[in-house]
């Protein structure tokens, strides 16, 4: 009978007995000790120019796969085709032949892809000494079960891909590219933690702020979870000098190196507000807490606040959310904010007037879309809160801000202008971690699949407000010619000066005077120059 498995004599069996040579056992114990020896010795792979090769671990790949063994969550920033899934599929056979009773999942953000992986790992298996296999029981295009018990699964990364297993060691492929990443990671992440001894590797390149990703790595970097980071750049790469990247820019863009190449954070994404700003916001603890309410600065006499609101439905998804805005001084500043998305539209006005009245009788400005017009209603006619914007008197829903398409791309622009320019400050963790996954949608910009936008969108809403003249007489300042302002002034200071015109030698400083009023008269002579280089022109 064969030893070989379903026809194929590379991989063997289950229920094959092998003759162990002394050299063997001791072989085995090497590779049980040390998964960078199995790799190097027994690991075989295809190269796009040679064929199948055997796996020489580069200096970076051989740390990689350490940096996997000693530690139980690893998360890796890796450039373009550095080699770091082909490394961690060698691991994960490693894993697999080593280990007994372990089960192994491969996830990544296509199916084919995970499959692929698979691929690779049959591969590998195809190449390994029988001697060093356990012998097969099942071996198919999603999965690999061996005789040790042990099996690798391969699945797209969705909520129900590995519920109800209990996962040994979990990868996640490219996981910042992941669709609703947040929303499949809280439900997969109890199926590993189960088992004290579990592992996690999630490995990408980088794909803007704000995703489960990044907030992983960054969770790593900075020590707060018991993640390790393990970061694999584009000069670690043999073969890749600054002749590499000249020629790499030339052909595609400096943008696009960074993306693929970089492992930066920065200028990738498609986030309304700049990466570097969105890096740059710092949240901060409040002051007062009550209620889902936060307060951040307590209210001060004559200063002026204005309230955006935003309402939902009440049932436990979006959120009805306020935030005060302090708008005495610049840079304007975010002072308070509630975030509930249990409470009804029926209770929602009382809290609304509470808050309101502390702060000075705050102008509040509501968005009267679907459940927005009865809290609307009911706080200026019921509770009879006087100071609610009015956006017409003649309209049906006059009372509040209609959120349409040309708000919200006013209220977009401005918002993104002040925070990149430093003339709004946000406290609030919520809201900034909102505008981390406010992202382009066609021609508008919304909450990035399974997030939220309520808080940001009391911003665009306060940001709309601030370009229109009411916002003008109330504050005593003009948004816009402000704006436009400083924006000149950036263009001018970014303008060479045009130096002297004439011969400098002959120029006479004009006489000055002063009559009896105080008024100051310079002599304009400069007709009369014969040096003047326009007199010939004009």
């Amino acid at each position: 009978m064969s030893e070989g498995y379903l026809g194929n004599p590379r991989v063997k069996r289950a229920g094959v007995q092998d003759q162990w040579t002394e050299e063997m056992v001791l072989e085995y114990q090497r590779c049980l000790e040390s998964p960078a020896h199995f790799i190097q010795n027994h690991i075989q792979i295809i190269s796009l120019d040679e064929g199948l090769v055997p796996f020489h671990l580069r200096g970076y790949q051989e740390g990689l796969v350490n940096h996997f063994d000693e530690n139980r969550f690893s998360i890796v920033l890796a450039c373009r085709q550095s080699g770091k899934s082909i490394t961690v599929c060698a691991y994960l056979i490693w894993f697999a032949l080593f280990h007994p009773e372990q089960t192994i999942a491969v996830l990544a953000n296509k199916g084919a892809t995970a499959r692929e992986m698979l691929a690779r790992i049959t591969t590998m298996l195809e190449n390994i000494p029988f001697y060093l296999q356990p012998g097969t029981k099942v071996l198919n295009k999603g999965s690999i079960e061996f005789e040790n018990n042990s099996k690798i699964i391969a699945s797209a990364t969705s909520g129900s891909s590995i519920r109800g297993l209990s996962v040994n060691l979990l990868y996640l492929d490219e996981f910042a590219f992941v669709e609703n990443a947040e929303t499949f990671y809280t439900s997969t992440y109890p199926v590993v933690t189960s088992g004290s001894k579990s592992k996690v590797i999630i490995t990408s390149t980088a794909n803007g702020v704000g995703n489960m990703y990044h907030k992983i790595y960054m969770g790593a970097m900075n020590g707060t979870s018991e993640y390790k980071h393990y970061q694999i750049d584009w000069w670690d790469v043999p073969g890749r000098d600054d002749e590499w990247k000249k020629s790499t820019i030339a052909n595609t863009s400096e943008l696009q190196f960074e993306q693929e190449f970089g492992n930066s954070f920065l200028g990738t994404g498609n986030t309304l507000i700049n990466a570097n700003t969105l890096l740059g916001m710092m949240a901060e603890d409040c002051e007062w807490q009550k209620d889902n309410c936060k307060v951040y600065r307590q209210p001060i006499e004559d200063h002026k606040y204005i309230m955006t609101v935003d309402v939902s439905m009440g049932r436990g998804q979006d959120y009805s959310t306020f935030t005060v805005f302090d708008i005495t001084q610049q840079p304007f500043e975010q002072v308070a904010t509630y975030r509930d998305n249990v409470i009804s539209p029926l209770l929602f006005p009382d809290i609304l007037a509470k808050y309101a009245t502390a702060f000075n009788k705050a102008l509040v400005i509501i968005e009267n879309n679907n459940e927005g017009s009865v809290v609307c209603n009911q706080l200026f006619y019921d509770i009879e809160y006087e100071n609610v914007f009015v956006e017409s008197t003649i309209k049906a829903k006059g009372i509040g801000v209609t959120m349409t398409k040309k708000v919200k791309r006013i209220g977009c622009s401005t918002v993104k202008e002040l925070l990149e320019e430093g003339k709004l400050i946000l406290h609030d963790s919520n809201t900034i971690q909102e505008f981390t996954t406010f992202v382009s949608k066609g021609q508008s910009w919304e909450a990035d699949g399974g997030n939220h936008d309520d808080l940001v969108m009391n911003c665009v809403m306060f940001a709309w407000f601030a370009t229109t003249p009411f916002f003008e007489h109330l504050s005593d300042i003009e948004l816009k010619k402000m704006i436009y302002l400083e924006q000149q002034k950036q263009i001018e200071e970014e303008v060479l000066p045009a130096g002297v015109f004439g011969d400098p030698d002959r120029y006479v400083e004009p006489p000055i005077t002063r009559d009896a009023d105080g008024n100051t008269w310079v002599q304009d002579d400069s007709n009369d120059d014969p040096y003047d280089p326009l007199k010939n022109w004009l």
